[in-house]
């Protein structure tokens, strides 16, 4: 298994942090949770279904959340010119670490090696087994759900099933999230792009990274409770600012020297 990379200025230069949050990937397809026309602003109920004690309780949530699963098309969804700018820049030399709130896997699938992506809330690329902790590829387990299996149990113990993502209700993981400080503190750039900033702790990753020196930039359709923090607040399009902003940050670089 590939982990992080847990030393941020292993490599020459000064480093860049990317916090991504649903916003990213939006137009990959993949609905927002909290804005305007997001999942859970249209549906509040549907928190229940990625509540780990609703899921671990309720095989009727178990069931629709497995269903949800199915039905969204995250693991066929393509990185888009946001997710591929953020691989670039990292191809270029650029000391890059992504912080991801998101767990689509679209940051590795443009390009970004998996030891320089911390996925805060885990990734739904797999499934691990509450009872025996085994894990397995998610599109085994989407399989079975096709073969007529609406709740399916772990096939070497038969405890419960759930994709490898942090629930509400659980903790994040507190290496990932160790690692994630080290990076916060040691960067030069923080760019906060398609997240709200307001699910804690991700979030006081902005916030810690300008205590420690580093240029904040947020780029969100909506505000911020970080906005009066940052150096530049973006509202553009994510897919042309975002790439706009890195190769401008590149150039620079390149001046510099």
């Amino acid at each position: 298994m590939t982990t992080p990379d847990s030393s941020p200025r292993a490599s020459a230069g000064p480093l860049v942090a990317i916090l991504s949050g649903a916003g990213i990937s939006t137009d990959s397809g993949i609905p927002d949770y909290r804005g305007p026309g997001g999942v859970w602003t249209r549906d509040p109920d549907a928190e229940k279904l990625v509540t780990y004690d609703h899921y671990m309780n309720d095989p009727e949530i178990r069931r629709r959340s497995w269903a949800m699963r199915r039905d969204t098309g995250v693991l066929t969804a393509e990185p888009n010119a946001a997710h591929l700018a953020v691989a670039e820049l990292e191809r270029s030399g650029v000391p890059v670490r992504v912080i991801t709130q998101n767990v689509d896997g679209l940051h590795q699938k443009a390009g970004m090696p998996d030891r320089k992506v911390l996925e805060l809330h885990g990734s739904l690329r797999s499934v691990v087994c509450t009872r025996c902790h085994a894990r397995r590829p998610m599109p085994e387990v989407l399989a079975r759900l096709d073969a007529g299996e609406a709740d399916p149990a772990c096939a070497g113990c038969g405890g419960v099933l759930k994709p490898a993502t942090v629930m509400f209700g659980e903790r994040l993981d507190p290496e990932v999230l160790g690692q994630a400080l080290a990076v916060a503190k040691a960067c030069e750039v923080f760019v906060a792009v398609g997240t709200s900033l307001q699910v804690h702790p991700a979030a006081g990753l902005a916030g810690v990274a300008a205590d420690h020196g580093a240029r904040l930039v947020v780029v969100n359709a909506e505000e911020t409770p970080y906005d009066e923090l940052a150096d530049e607040v973006v509202r553009e399009p994510i897919g042309t600012a975002l790439p706009r902003l890195l190769r401008e940050l590149r150039e620079r670089r390149e001046q510099r020297g």
